[in-house]
């Protein structure tokens, strides 16, 4: 199964064309969740307790978890994220804070050190940029994360940049883009 974590708020996002063409590439059916329909929060005093209490008795079975379950079974992944104030929307982070459950997405060995969980081999981090593109606060972050801590070997940046500099071709830039696929 293909999980698509839609991060896209707008209705015509740039991003999310250029996410469906990766998905078309792939084939295949997929999973959409779209996070802004999620209502995700930040972990509060109460959440983080209560996840700390079921995960020390190694019981999975809350919703809370369900996320974090869908995450790890996932064969493939694909995260659509604009390119906002030179990061990702902050959705996304708390997704990921929301995900990463030791026990279901990653644990620590022996030495101390994560293992990841995941079943998924690839994972896609598909984003747009109205000026240029810098990876380090974003994919960067993502695909260590994912490599690290997850436990996804394979990880692929695919973006459109420079799409709203005067005198670019934004369709040309991102109709590009998703025919280099």
């Amino acid at each position: 199964m293909t999980l698509y974590i839609n991060c896209c708020v707008r209705d015509e996002s740039r991003t999310d064309r250029l996410a469906k063409a990766v998905l078309k590439k792939i084939g295949g059916d997929y999973t959409e969740l779209k996070l802004y329909e999620e209502n995700l929060k930040p972990l509060s005093k109460e959440t983080l307790n209560r996840r700390t209490e079921l995960i020390e008795k190694g019981d999975y079975s809350d919703g809370m978890f369900s996320r974090a379950k869908q995450f790890a079974k996932a064969d493939i992944i694909v995260i659509s994220a604009p390119y906002w104030d030179l990061s990702f929307p902050a959705t996304l982070k708390n997704y990921i804070e929301n995900i990463y459950v030791t026990g279901i997405v990653s644990a620590y060995g022996e030495d101390g050190m994560p293992v990841g969980l995941c079943k998924a081999k690839e994972l896609y981090y598909v984003t747009t940029a109205g000026g240029p593109y810098e990876p380090e606060y974003s994919y960067g972050y993502i695909e260590n994360m994912s490599k690290n801590f997850f436990g996804i070997p394979k990880t692929y940046l695919v973006k459109a940049e420079m799409l709203d500099i005067a005198g670019n071709d934004a369709e040309e830039i991102l109709t590009d883009a998703i025919n280099s696929l």
